[in-house]
């Protein structure tokens, strides 16, 4: 990994949100595809040894991505996410968090709304995060469950593909 990129991770308890900014090295139609396209997200979603397998996923404004974070020993644990707004390229909004194998959201955990912002920076792409919370209890129960470690593995195993798909 490139230890040259950003890697911005703030916890701002008062507003109940989380920021993330994170610099990739590459061009920015391949970061958005990695970041909306269940093949490619399948690659790098869930840190390892658990990986991400997309059940369905409907990128528009109304769809949503269902997923289940997949263990070595075949423990599944799902997820989803409806997507609020999308801008091509530059942004998409989503509010979701850990559900049954259906897609029916569990009211135990947290669930936030997600805002993802590409920008351009010479030949990188930043993707600024904004994670918003519906209660601190939230906020404090997803940063427990590892969220920072994981996130941050996650950017890495998508920092390899990255480089695999450029080449």
């Amino acid at each position: 990994m490139n230890s040259n990129l950003l890697f911005d991770f703030t916890v701002n308890k008062e507003n109940m949100t989380i920021e993330i900014k994170r610099e990739f090295n590459a061009g920015l139609k391949l970061v958005w595809q990695a970041w909306t396209t269940p093949e490619l997200l399948d690659q790098w979603w869930g840190p390892q040894p658990w990986r991400a397998e997309t059940k369905t996923m409907d990128f528009r404004v109304g769809g949503f991505w269902l997923y289940a974070m997949v263990s070595p020993e075949g423990e599944r644990h799902y997820a989803r996410t409806n997507f609020i707004s999308i801008v091509t390229e530059k942004s998409f909004a989503s509010k979701g968090g850990f559900s049954d194998e259906n897609g029916t959201i569990n009211p135990a955990f947290p669930v936030n709304l997600w805002e993802n912002n590409f920008i351009e920076v010479g030949d990188k792409v930043r993707v600024d995060m904004l994670l918003t919370y519906d209660s601190l209890a939230d906020l404090e129960t997803e940063i427990e469950m590892g969220f920072k470690e994981g996130m941050t593995v996650d950017f890495q195993q998508l920092d390899e593909l990255l480089l695999t798909l450029t080449k």
